[in-house]
């Protein structure tokens, strides 16, 4: 049987993980697809429809704002394009029999550290700390 969810084990480390002090989001995307399994922190799709109803309905919260600024599905293309580009990378360095393991990506606003997983991509976005 394929596995099309990530384990309970891998579940629980990423909840403790969105628990920690700044982190923003965490993402579980599909390593075939980029496609999103598992968010918490990024507006989705689903947060933006629940937003309009709410809207319409005349109780508009602000909790979809507070979640993010960016779409979810955004920054899951953006970091499966870069996990893939990375591969190619390390495949013209060292050859078809290395992998990438981690990546961390700091900017001045935010770090992402991706582990990439042979079915998922694990993604945690942390605020950047101060230098």
């Amino acid at each position: 049987m394929q596995q099309t969810t990530p384990s309970e084990e891998t579940a629980a480390l990423l909840a403790r993980l969105a628990q920690r002090p700044g982190v923003q989001s965490t993402l579980i995307l599909s390593r075939d697809t980029g496609a999103i399994v598992r968010s918490t922190g990024l507006i989705t799709a689903e947060d933006l429809a629940e937003g309009a109803e709410e809207a319409v309905n005349g109780t508009n919260s602000t909790d979809t704002a507070k979640k993010g600024t960016r779409k979810a599905d955004e920054v899951a293309h953006l970091v499966w394009t870069f996990v893939k580009n990375a591969g190619t990378t390390t495949t013209g360095l060292n050859g078809e029999s290395d992998e990438v393991k981690l990546l961390r990506l700091r900017t001045k606003r935010n770090e992402l550290v991706i582990v990439p997983d042979s079915k998922f991509l694990l993604v945690v976005v942390h605020d950047t700390p101060p230098a």
